[in-house]
């Protein structure tokens, strides 16, 4: 199991370049390497915890915290479908059953073949297109029986591959570091004001 490649340790040394504090560049990091290899291998958050100079369990207990890092193995596609409220009542778990009868895996599994994950979601803010779910974090809405059919022969054949990526690739723009910018000339500073003669008194 990796760590980071020569490409994403470049990019994960011009990411830490655009903060201030280096810990502040753990999360992209983590995301750079659930890029290259679809998760996060434990030699590649040791890797980000040399970068880092942090200790492997701080990489370890904020991977753990969210949901979208997984530290297994995971498929080409995640497929997420959301059974909450709104998708509820408009079949999601008729769906979900379907998709698990179609990929042949329960929820949290993925195929032999690598192809599909699946996993049941709360709410992903989409709920005027329900029954709605995500392959890769992207939408796909207003699913029902066929239109799912659809998708998953579409991702076995390359249809989407335009705007649906691998999973693990959260953007595909490169952030760069800005040049450094020369110091502004410092004003002079003000000169004290001469010394005014104290008036004399007149006598009379």
């Amino acid at each position: 199991m990796p760590r980071l490649n020569r490409e994403n340790t470049e990019r994960a040394r011009t990411t830490i370049a655009l903060y201030p504090k280096s810990r502040s560049a753990l999360l992209p990091l983590l995301h750079i390497a659930q890029e290259q290899d679809g998760w996060l291998t434990p030699e590649a958050m040791e890797h980000v915890a040399e970068m880092l100079d942090l200790e492997p369990a701080e990489v370890l207990g904020t991977a753990a915290f969210y949901t979208m890092f997984k530290r297994e193995p995971t498929g080409k596609h995640l497929i997420s479908i959301c059974t909450n409220l709104a998708c509820m009542l408009n079949g999601a778990y008729e769906l979900l059953e379907h998709a698990e009868e179609k990929l042949g895996i329960q929820p949290g599994s993925t195929t032999a073949d690598g192809a599909f994950s699946l996993e049941e979601v709360e709410c992903i803010a989409h709920c005027d297109r329900a029954p709605c779910g995500q392959v890769n974090y992207r939408y796909t809405d207003k699913l029902d029986h066929a239109s799912f059919d659809e998708l998953i022969e579409d991702l076995r054949a390359g249809r989407r591959q335009t705007e649906i990526p691998a999973h693990g690739t959260l953007l595909r723009s490169r952030r760069q570091a800005p040049a450094p910018q020369p110091a502004a000339p410092q004003p002079a500073a003000p000169q004290p004001a001469a010394p005014q003669p104290a008036p004399s008194s007149a006598k009379s």
